[in-house]
């Protein structure tokens, strides 16, 4: 049987189109550009791991900053409704403030209007009294004079004349 087998092999080796020769020469190229790229290869494929280590560092860099980046957004987030919240709220007291305060000056406007008011009134009414009490004078003198007049003839004024100039004299003399 080992025959048999041997035969078949060397029917295997003579096969046509399938020469030993070119699988001995592929296995020397391939041998020899493995012995003499060895070298270089070995040290690119170390320098490529090297900076795949280098790549993976940054990359867990770069994805611890990113988780404590998006863990500071988180708790700003967090805080975030009770900041709207406070703001709110601050802008509400203010807001009451300023109405307060803003009513507080609408009130001691009205005020001082109500006591300029008051002041104009109090000089309109000296005044009008003033007006009056002169027309009123000038009334009563033009009354009297018209009253003096009707009542008054020559011989009257004379005498009236005559007591004055004496009453004149009593006084300086």
């Amino acid at each position: 049987m080992f025959l048999i087998v041997l035969s078949n092999w060397t029917d295997v080796l003579n096969y046509p189109g399938l020469e030993l020769w070119k699988f001995i020469n592929l296995a020397v190229f391939v041998g020899a550009a493995i012995y003499i790229l060895r070298r270089p290869i070995a040290a690119a494929l170390a320098a490529r791991g090297e900076s795949i280590r280098k790549e993976i560092k940054q990359a867990e860099e770069d994805k611890k900053a990113a988780e404590e980046k998006l863990t500071e957004a988180d708790a700003q987030l967090a805080h975030l409704d009770a900041d709207v919240q406070a703001l709110r709220q601050q802008a509400e007291k203010e807001a009451t403030l300023e109405r307060e305060r803003l009513a507080a000056d609408a009130e001691r406007e009205i005020e001082k209007l109500k006591s300029q008011a008051e002041r104009e009134l109090e000089t309109a009414r000296k005044v009008v009294k003033k007006e009056l009490r002169q027309f009123l004078a000038k009334r009563s003198l033009d009354l009297a004079k018209a009253t003096v007049i009707s009542q008054l003839n020559p011989a009257e004024d004379v005498r009236l004349i005559k007591e004055r100039v004496a009453e004149l004299g009593r006084v300086r003399g």
